[in-house]
């Protein structure tokens, strides 16, 4: 896939300002998922997350949208929680992004948690496009928003996009704002492989999952791959993408994001923030570690030490057989 073609995207927002809600209009526009298997809250899988109707843990997604001048595009969407307590959800996700969509609430403007999602973007040197939504609300006040985005965030409200996720009213402009307005990833195809993972868990069937962003090189079954924290080697017995469902692909090339299963038996070797390099012809830049989600809730000066040293940096499950 030419990288030029890609985008990387988070969607960021204060709890209940509908992320989730957004994410469904974009499976249903770009075809990901077909009419009779859409839902509400689709990327949310946890039984928590339905019952409470918010987002706990990132969900990536594949899409694949052709824009109004005919070209094919792959989206990366992140999905991302709102909720404060989740913060440490929200930066590993955005270490894989270039771009966010930061959606304010027509009704109730920036809130604590929008503040504090943009400023990770920013300090993630992350394009961000402000969405204005739920403007069909009988409370809505798209341009009180507007002037908040730029008075109290920063950023330039004339240039944000009015939506009403729920009606689909907006969706368009906005898949067409993410490849016309945020960047495409950067990497070299040539170089050896380097992948961030920013998200693992365990699977029963498979072991442990991670899902990965590549950096530079090509990811392919059958490597042989090391992860470079501890110094392990496996051998990549399969990649792909959520698209919602896996998906299973010959290789992940540079700016792309996917999942890879390596024989991995326990989570605490995969760690979150760690380098997947070839084994054979390994990176010799791996990635400052990402801090625990115990450093987030127990020390906040770990996570703004680390914060700091990243600043101008971008960077259960039904299987296929």
């Amino acid at each position: 896939m030419d990288p030029q073609h890609i985008r990387n995207f988070s969607v960021i927002a204060h709890i209940d300002h509908g992320k989730s809600t957004l994410a469904d209009r974009f499976l249903e526009l770009t075809g990901a998922l077909a009419e009779r298997e859409m839902e509400a809250q689709v990327l949310d899988a946890m039984d928590l997350e339905r019952e409470r109707g918010i987002t706990i843990k990132a969900h990536p997604v594949r899409l694949n949208y052709t824009a109004r001048s005919g070209e094919q595009y792959v989206l990366n969407l992140i999905d991302t929680p709102g909720h404060v307590d989740f913060s440490y959800e929200v930066t590993r996700s955005l270490a894989a992004c270039e771009g966010a969509l930061l959606l304010v609430d027509a009704s109730q403007g920036v809130e604590a948690q929008t503040l504090a999602n943009a400023y990770l973007a920013v300090e993630h040197s992350l394009e961000i496009i402000p969405v204005i939504n739920k403007i069909d609300l009988p409370g809505a006040q798209p341009e009180e928003a507007r002037r908040q985005i730029e008075e109290i965030i920063g950023l330039d409200g004339s240039g944000a996009l009015l939506a009403s996720a729920k009606l689909g009213i907006g969706v368009p402009e906005i898949l067409e704002g993410i490849v016309a307005r945020l960047p495409p990833p950067q990497g070299n195809p040539e170089a050896p492989l380097k992948a961030l993972i920013f998200d693992s868990w365990y699977d029963p069937y498979r072991g442990v999952v991670i899902v990965v962003r590549v950096i530079d090189g090509v990811l392919k079954p059958g490597m042989k791959i090391r992860l470079m924290a501890e110094g392990q080697d496996y051998d990549a017995e399969q990649v792909g993408a959520f698209s919602p469902k896996p998906l299973a692909l010959e290789a992940l090339g540079v700016g792309e994001v996917g999942f890879l299963v390596a024989n991995i038996k326990k989570i605490s070797d995969a760690k979150i923030g760690d380098t997947v390099t070839e084994a054979a012809r390994p990176t010799s830049e791996p990635f400052p570690p990402l801090p625990s989600a115990s450093d987030f809730a127990a020390d906040s000066w770990v996570f703004c030490t680390w914060r700091s040293s990243r600043s101008g940096s971008s960077a259960s499950s039904t299987w296929i057989s």
